[in-house]
């Protein structure tokens, strides 16, 4: 159902960005140690293991996957809830509680969910459950981003559920990947369909395994450890109080893990937000000309020490629709310089705002700023001392360009950057911005290829890079831990410890 950039419009498009010295996306240095772990034998008998993992969670927070504020408490849900598609790390989705889906027109999307289905405690999941799940989890403060491209849902019959969407999406069924409970759940825990279930065990609060044919875990009960603060649940993984974590690295501290660890891709793209209504970044051509000149790859390496990946495109490098690379991972200042020249312009100056409370923006404003300077511009930096300040200088578009992230929708949705009520549209003239105009063209039926193309000749906005996360475990566990950002606990079935 993708939509595929035709041969001609892709060699327009090659064309088009003759300045942009187009080459493959390259992979980033990896500074985090892969580790090789053991994984049993076949005829290896592993004993189930009911007292030895650990995970953290807040007892203040809520376990209600569409309560908990907490990361802690947001990650549990992965193991106590299913959604009806499941995403691997390349974002595409496959069927999980959905047996069948189709788009009715550009607007409508059935699925169908399969018969049967039982929660933890025994009762069937119905489509009311469906339903009743997406209404909270659109209302919620976790899962309800991601979710405003879906204006409402209903009950088609006992099997099939009914998702109408604002604005045309042909992966908007990437969307539903929200956790799914029981609407007649009234205990002390909310009821799900996943592997674990809430239990207590004396005064404690448990994962308890559901045994099925199809998963045999060898670790039968997870303990939950009761930790609030980031730096304490980065301590507690380091020296062994709990088995297994999994961080977003949002925080220079949790790249200091020593445990075991392994990255994982996420959606968070970190952008130069630019001024396309004044100054001289209204013209296209400077535009084009910063984006040629920053080297993405350094950002990468320096500012974000390896925990991230070059955005040389639209799209996340791991979605099918990645396939056309805008840019360049390294710099290129010749190209750069070249679209100066076709500005017109000989006054370079330029302001760069940034929050300075994030360490990672503070060392990426700096070196963008001598990358900007090696191509001719004279950059100022403006550091806001506060997120107040910050976004209070965003959204009176008090710059030139900005430093921003944003986490995109696995639907790839890029309307956070052409509509007004999206969260990183500030700077661009949305009414009047022909990238914008082709994107939605685009979602509805129209060629990638010109979407792209128009992109490229407009710049509305320059992407430089997508976070990482990570999961880390204690050196003593095994089973080749696979995890990726919607299921951390990809395989946990195969997880074990190190006999003694």
């Amino acid at each position: 159902m993708a939509k595929r950039i035709s041969a001609a419009l892709l060699a327009a498009v090659l064309a088009m960005l003759s300045l942009t010295a187009c080459a493959a996306r390259q992979t980033p240095d990896n500074k985090v140690t892969q580790v090789q772990t053991t994984v049993a034998s076949a005829d290896e008998v592993i004993p189930e293991d009911n007292s030895t993992f650990k995970l953290c969670y807040s007892q203040a927070d809520s376990l209600d996957p569409f309560e908990a504020v907490t990361q802690s408490n947001q990650i549990l849900a992965q193991l106590v809830f299913e959604g009806l598609f499941s995403l691997d790390e390349n974002y595409k989705a496959t069927l999980n509680l959905a047996s069948g889906y189709r788009y009715e027109d550009s607007k409508t999307l059935v699925v169908d969910i399969t018969s049967g289905i039982k929660f933890s405690d025994g009762s069937t999941l119905t489509a009311g459950d469906v339903v009743q799940s997406f209404e909270e989890a659109k209302a919620s403060a976790y899962w309800g981003g991601s979710l405003e491209e879906i204006s409402d849902c209903s009950a088609k019959s006992d099997a099939e559920i009914v998702f109408h969407l604002s604005t045309p999406n042909n992966y908007a069924h990437n969307l539903l990947v929200f956790p799914i409970k029981s609407s007649d759940g009234d205990g002390d825990f909310p009821i799900g369909s996943g592997r674990y279930y809430f239990a207590t065990e004396g005064n404690e609060t448990v994962l308890k395994a559901n045994v099925t044919e199809s998963f045999k875990p060898h670790l039968t009960t997870l303990h939950l450890e009761n930790i609030a603060s980031n730096d304490s649940i980065d301590n507690a993984i380091n020296i062994g109080n709990i088995s297994f974590a999994f961080r977003d690295l949002s925080t220079n501290s949790s790249r200091k893990i020593s445990a075991n660890k392994k990255l994982v891709n996420m959606n968070n793209l970190v952008y130069l937000g630019v001024n396309n209504k004044s100054g001289i970044t209204a013209n296209a051509s400077i535009r084009k000309a910063i984006a040629l000149a920053v080297d993405r790859q350094a950002l990468v390496k320096s500012a974000y020490g390896g925990f991230a990946q070059a955005a040389t495109g639209v799209f996340n490098p791991q979605f099918e629709l990645a396939t056309t690379a805008l840019y360049e991972s390294t710099a290129d200042v010749n190209a750069a310089k070249q679209a100066i020249a076709q500005s017109g312009y000989s006054n370079l100056s330029v302001s760069l705002l940034y929050n300075a409370q994030n360490t990672d923006r503070r060392a990426c404003a700096a070196l963008i700023k001598q990358q900007l300077e090696a191509a001719g511009f004279s950059v100022s930096l403006n550091a806001a001392a506060t997120d107040e300040e910050y976004f209070r200088l965003i959204q009176s578009e008090s710059f030139s360009l900005y430093i921003g992230e944003v986490k995109l929708p696995p639907s790839m949705s890029l309307k956070a950057f052409f509509t007004n009520a999206g969260g990183a549209h500030y700077g661009i003239d949305t009414g009047s911005s022909k990238a914008g105009e082709e994107y939605y063209k685009f979602l509805d039926g129209g060629e990638l290829g010109s979407f792209l193309l128009e992109f490229s000749n407009e710049t509305p906005y320059i992407p430089l890079l997508y976070r990482k996360g990570m999961i880390c475990f204690s050196k003593a566990m095994n089973g080749d831990m696979q995890g990726r950002c919607f299921d951390c606990f990809g395989n946990i079935e195969n997880w074990y410890f190190i006999s003694e």
